[in-house]
């Protein structure tokens, strides 16, 4: 018997090995030190009604071993369900892996499952299954991961959502049976990331065990937390197979999505800090970094289809008048395509609409001081379409079933080889005919049928071809707004649409559902139009630029179309979110609630530099502001804070600033102070946000150019 043990952050995994065995989980949850830790079998009691050999929960349990509950594969061979039970086991380490390989020669069945230590913050676990015996393997489901969850577990947190509503928070009690979230869309869907939150029942933003897991997939997936009889709670999360999918000749094998797994100790920040971290380790930026994340105006809600080479030459000028770092031409910009109905995958430009193709409309937006980017649809085509015509049969479908569209289209077979080569050339052409630093890739349908894993795994190809083609290039995940933002997408893109609703009192919890498994810099947060196109509602430009500010800053609208005061206003905007990036973007993120609907994040590199964004989305119900707890700050030294500025209100009038606000100066408070006795805040209304600057021993508590 061996102590195997890995520790990230504030957890710790421990396994126990054993020969022939799979190894057995001893721990998954707060850091520990295992010590001479006595053997599983030394503390396990009689148990009733029970086979006489013992079966504890191993990394890989299944029903041939005498285990009841949810097993960590299934497969069939001839149609017959293998019951699987393991007849060797081989378990590598080193000083940050745990390689289990694992073996049933009756079956003809090797499992190799990894455990890694990722970023320092977190693991990195997945699987492959192998087929070691003569004749075909079915497999029907293979857990990325199936871990048990710690004995303080009591709450499940998850996102559910649908199209112009992601990302909405739901939680629950820990299951007396079975809690399921599972997606049969094609696409993760818009409830975010395939991921779920476990806490225990005190757990807050800074205080108690939180347990954080993602599935780094962009397909269907399947996680569940089932109670055993045993009273502990298990949790499986993998991508959910369709039958038949996955069948595996002889000698193949198939490989689950890998989860990040994150425990923190000190509340959900803590764990969404690993996962942040996890994913940042992800990322492939241009030239090895994160340069400063562009200030972009897309075009699509300034004219939709409706546009031509002045029109967008037009709408250049006015976002270069503002600051604007990036213009992204949005649909409508290739042939046949004035509407939604026809042109997908005819990846040539208009020759009415730009007769002289988009070099010329590039280098003009280049000449403004700006990148030129490209909205492309690429997975996707209409039956109107030359593509189509010619190659009817690369649409997803099966043969004597009807071919169902959404928006007008139909999805490509992106588990052909000679669509993908396709795909990439015209792709390719397009970059090579005009200086394009950027890729708008958009996926606007839900698939039918799925096309499974392999469909998934075609647009990662293809993604990763076209990066390594044009490796300057960033590409920017979209789905019907935020129905593809994953960890899967993060190797291939450097931002995620987070929906279509820009509606910014909307935006407020879509963004904190977010954060909590992407960055801050991947968020795409823009200013939209007033009243919002989603939703109907108005805010002030303020507001909305303000909650825009958390994220990595854009602009949805015609800046040329703004009243006097709103376009010096958001040009305002767009310097204030230029200066700011440094510390919203790359750095730690706390988020909290305060006292009467308030909610609050705070953003930084360090955090003796931070930016403190305390928002109202709706009005008061006390006479006065009661202090904002800031419980990350305990046992920091003094902060100068300074209050920048409130934005928003009832036509861009807040109340006047009372107090300590009132003057130039930053007041001081001790770390302990803000996070027991609370930050003092002047009054705000309905759809405002006072934002803060929050400086340590030594750092100037400057004045940011916040907008007047």
């Amino acid at each position: 018997m061996t102590m195997r043990a890995l520790h990230a952050g504030q957890g710790s995994l421990v396994l126990e090995t054993a020969d022939r065995r799979a190894p057995l989980w001893r721990h998954c949850g707060a850091r520990v030190d295992p010590g001479a830790l006595v053997p599983l079998a030394a503390t396990r009691t009689a148990a009733s009604f029970s086979l006489d050999r013992d079966c504890p929960l191993s990394t890989a349990p299944v029903p041939g071993e005498g285990w009841f509950g949810p097993p960590v594969m299934a497969a069939r061979r001839e149609g017959l369900a293998l019951p699987l039970a393991w007849t060797g086991a081989q378990v590598h380490t080193t000083d940050d892996t745990i390689r289990i390989v694992l073996s049933d020669t009756q079956a003809g069945v090797e499992l190799e499952q990894r455990f890694a230590i990722e970023a320092g913050a977190g693991w990195r676990i997945g699987a492959t299954v192998t087929n070691t015996g003569t004749t075909p393997l079915s497999l029907d489901a293979l857990a990325s991961a199936l871990l048990p969850l710690p004995a303080q577990a009591a709450r499940v947190i998850s996102w559910r959502g649908r199209h112009n509503a992601e990302l909405v928070e739901c939680e629950e009690a820990l299951p007396q049976q079975i809690w399921q979230r599972e997606t049969r869309r094609g696409i993760s869907g818009h409830g975010g990331a395939p991921g779920v939150y476990v806490t225990d029942t005190a757990a807050g933003w800074d205080t108690g065990h939180t347990l954080a897991l993602q599935l780094c997939w962009s397909g269907d997936t399947r996680i569940a937390i089932e109670r055993d009889d045993e009273g502990y709670h298990l949790l499986w999360a993998g991508a959910k197979l369709q039958p038949g999918e996955a069948t595996l000749a002889p000698g193949e094998s198939w490989a689950t999505p890998d989860a990040l797994l994150a425990i923190g100790t000190h509340g959900r920040n803590s764990a969404m800090a690993a996962q942040h971290a996890m994913v940042r380790a992800m990322l492939r930026w241009p030239g090895g970094t994160m340069a400063p994340r562009k200030v972009h105006l897309n075009s699509w809600e300034a004219c939709y289809f409706d546009h031509d080479a002045a029109r967008i030459a037009a709408l250049a000028r006015a976002a270069a008048d503002i600051g604007v770092e990036r213009f992204v031409l949005d649909d409508g910009w290739f042939a046949g395509r004035h509407d939604d109905s026809a042109g997908l995958g005819d990846w040539t430009p208009d020759p009415v609409k730009y007769p002289h193709g988009l070099q010329p409309l590039a280098e003009a937006v280049g000449a403004l001081g700006m990148e030129f980017g490209l909205w492309v649809e690429p997975e996707m085509v209409n039956p109107d379409s030359a593509l189509y015509r010619a190659h009817p049969d690369w649409a997803l479908h099966v043969d004597g079933y009807p071919m169902l569209t959404a928006r007008g289209q139909l999805v490509l077979d992106m588990r052909r080889e000679d669509v993908r080569d396709y795909l990439f050339a015209a792709l390719d052409a397009v970059l090579r005919a005009a200086p394009i630093g950027y890729l708008k890739w958009d996926h606007n349908r839900d698939l039918v049928p799925a096309g499974g894993a392999a469909q998934v795994r075609g647009t990662y190809a293809l993604l990763a071809r076209l990066r390594a083609a044009h490796p300057a290039v960033e590409i920017e995940s979209c789905a019907g707004g935020g129905g593809r933002s994953d960890a899967g997408m993060v190797p291939y893109v450097h931002r995620f649409w987070t929906s279509d609703t820009i509606d910014a009192v909307s935006r407020v919890a879509m963004q904190r559902g977010f954060l909590a498994f992407l960055p801050p810099e991947l968020m795409g947060s823009h200013v939209g139009a007033s009243p919002a196109h989603a939703t109907g509602r108005s805010q002030s430009l303020a507001f909305r630029a303000a909650v825009a500010s958390t994220g990595h800053f854009g602009v949805e609208l015609d800046p040329a179309a703004l009243a006097v005061e709103d376009h010096a206003a958001l040009a305002q905007w767009i310097g204030f979110a230029r200066s700011v990036r440094d510390r919203a973007h790359g750095g730690a993120v706390w988020l909290g609630e305060g006292p009467d609907g308030l909610v609050w994040q705070a953003q930084g590199r360090s955090e003796h530099d931070l930016l403190l964004w305390v928002i109202r989305a709706t009005p008061p119900q006390d006479r006065r502001p009661r202090p904002l707890l800031l419980p990350f700050l305990a046992g920091e030294g003094a902060r100068d804070v300074r209050l920048l500025g409130i934005a928003g209100g009832l036509a861009g009038r807040v109340p006047p600033v009372p107090g300590v606000w009132a003057g130039a100066e930053p007041a001081r408070f001790t770390g302990d102070w803000l996070a027991h006795a609370g930050l003092p805040l002047p009054p705000l209304r309905a759809e405002t946000v006072a934002l803060f600057h929050l400086a340590g021993p030594g750092v100037p508590a400057r004045l940011l150019p916040f907008p007047s």
